[in-house]
């Protein structure tokens, strides 16, 4: 595993632009779908991957007792690992919103419909990303039923919700940003990939030839 993680410390700036751009194919199948969804036009672009230790990640995403919500899903198939895509909380509010079409600010709380809805875009968007890692793998990624959690940043990105060991230090952070071009507004979010030690060194293999 050592191996993997210096590997992935070394990547180049190119081999994560390789990464970023399959990720950005990813992002506007994902587009395509949310703007289906919400009747609006939602352009979904990826500014910058990297990679972090798992520990160092809240920083990232705000204050670490800032509540925020995380989709995680279970990658299956050829790769294995889990897919965890966070959002702060006034964030997924407001992608409630647009995924129920209700007016700005109507949502005040998390009920049953809106955690619904936020599970479907994070398995649309997820989903997409999933996608788009498999044609460039030249492999099959299943993605699990999406669960979701709301809770402070520290608890969303625990080892114990996302079910990983202690051997997953490192994954790939995908910057997503979304942007509303009816309603002038901008969003910004999360994608995580934590893949398996087998899976991981398969990733990196795949890049390397990129």
């Amino acid at each position: 595993m050592t191996l993997a993680l210096d590997d992935l410390r070394s990547l180049s700036a190119l081999q994560l632009d390789a990464l970023r751009e399959v990720a950005n194919m990813g992002a506007g199948h994902a587009a395509t779908a949310l703007s289906q969804m919400t009747g609006g036009t939602i352009m979904i672009s990826v500014p910058t991957i990297e990679v972090a230790r798992l520990e160092d990640l809240p920083p990232e995403l705000g204050p670490a007792e800032q509540p925020v919500a995380g989709v995680v899903m279970d990658m299956l198939g050829d790769l294995t690992g889990r897919t965890l895509l966070v959002f702060p909380k006034a964030t997924v509010m407001r992608m409630a919103e647009m995924m129920l079409r209700r007016p700005h600010g109507s949502s005040v709380a998390l009920g049953e419909l809106e955690r619904s809805a936020i599970k479907e875009a994070g398995n649309i968007l997820s989903g997409a990303y999933m996608n788009a890692l498999s044609d460039f793998m030249g492999m099959v990624l299943l993605p699990s039923p999406p669960t979701l959690a709301v809770d402070a940043s520290t608890a969303v990105l625990s080892r114990e919700f996302l079910r990983i060991g202690a051997e997953a230090e490192q994954v790939f952070v995908v910057e997503t940003e979304f942007t509303m071009q009816d309603l002038g507004e901008r969003l910004r979010g999360f994608f995580l990939l934590l893949p398996d030690p087998a899976s991981l060194q398969a990733i990196l293999r795949t890049i390397r030839l990129a």
